[in-house]
């Protein structure tokens, strides 16, 4: 039953989200139809084919199109469509995950330091006279890794870490790094422009490299913590419980936090910190599928990845283009506090 509802639901959440992909590579300054899309999208597919050397990519369409949409479709919407697609996943994913982690409704990807983290490397290396390949979302990546994996230590004592003192070592944290970015930005002279457009979280200079660096780690962590969905739902009940009822609790919470932070990681590194989607979008599943992890994550995550693409939709519409992340905080806190005061926020 469980495995119905979970496959029905991704089934109609994935056909969605192509529609939304579909759609929003349509929308920009030349006028490219939904059809010519499909097919320039299409035409960009490859499969692995085995061969006598080794496994060869094999593009199964071939559609005649003009060249010149061909590249505004693959070379300049689609990566960032995509990245889009990816980022919201990751964030929906890990908010579900961090939910049900602290048992608390208002956790979200950012609770641990994760993304004031990554937002320290980043300016970091905005800031500094660096110039790497990509060294930004490197800078931000294991900044962020460093600074949950602080968080852990300082909660972590005899080996066990409990939930609340990982809370409030993660608002402490959170605290002084913002002070570090603060201090910063004081002193990043011409750099300050580019280093509050970061933060504000944007996919303007998304590329298929970037795509190709979040993609793996997101989709092997997503597998991962499906893996857990049934001991986060044991977990739910209490650690004494869980431990009655045979999860081995404290290895349990690391590999669930580890994940999340992970993923986050991945997400913020290439995208900045947009917030909200992974605080509301779990939320809203919850309501519709209920609170069993198990349908919750795939189809929390999927949902995030069509609500970030829409955004970042809405965000490039205008004649000037603004990032995603003051988007989704504009629609998203107002959706919120709806919840909130129709009660349909509870706890876990």
């Amino acid at each position: 039953m469980v495995l119905r509802r979970t496959l029905a639901w991704s089934a109609g959440l994935t056909a969605l989200l192509g529609c939304v992909v579909v759609t929003s590579a349509t929308i920009g300054s030349a006028d490219i139809g939904p059809q010519a899309a499909l097919l320039a999208a299409l035409n960009g597919l490859a499969v692995p084919v085995p061969t006598l050397d080794g496994i060869a990519w094999v593009r199964p369409f071939a559609f005649d199109l003009p060249e010149t949409t061909e590249y505004i479709v693959r070379g300049l919407r689609l990566p960032r469509i995509v990245l889009g697609a990816i980022v919201g996943f990751a964030l929906a994913l890990a908010g579900t995950v961090m939910q049900g982690f602290f048992r608390n409704p208002m956790a979200d990807p950012s609770i641990i330091g994760v993304s004031t983290g990554a937002a320290v490397g980043a300016v970091a290396f905005i800031v500094l006279p660096v110039s790497v390949s990509y060294g930004l979302p490197a800078f931000a990546f294991v900044s962020a890794l460093v600074a949950a994996f602080g968080v852990y230590l300082i909660a972590s004592e005899d080996g066990r870490t409990p939930v609340a003192t990982l809370l409030l070592a993660g608002v402490a944290v959170q605290t002084f790094l913002g002070a570090v970015i603060s201090y910063m930005l004081l002193y990043a002279g011409d750099s300050l422009e580019t280093a509050v457009y970061w933060l504000m979280g944007h996919l303007q200079h998304s590329t298929w490299g970037r795509v190709r660096i979040a993609a793996p780690v997101v989709a092997v962590l997503f597998l991962v913590l499906l893996a857990y969905a049934r001991d986060l739902n044991v977990l739910l009940l209490g650690e004494e419980d869980a431990h009655t009822l045979g999860i081995n609790v404290e290895r349990t919470k690391r590999i669930l936090l580890a994940g999340s932070t992970t993923v986050t990681a991945a997400a913020v590194a290439v995208s900045g910190v947009i917030g909200f989607v992974g605080l509301i979008v779990p939320h809203m599943m919850r309501l519709l599928v209920g609170p069993d992890h198990r349908i919750l994550i795939p189809t929390s995550a999927l949902a995030g990845a069509v609500f970030l693409v829409v955004t970042d939709t809405i965000a490039r519409m205008g004649p000037g283009e603004m990032p995603v992340g003051i988007v989704t905080a504009a629609l998203g806190a107002p959706f919120f506090l709806y919840l909130l005061r129709q009660r349909e926020v509870h706890s876990l």
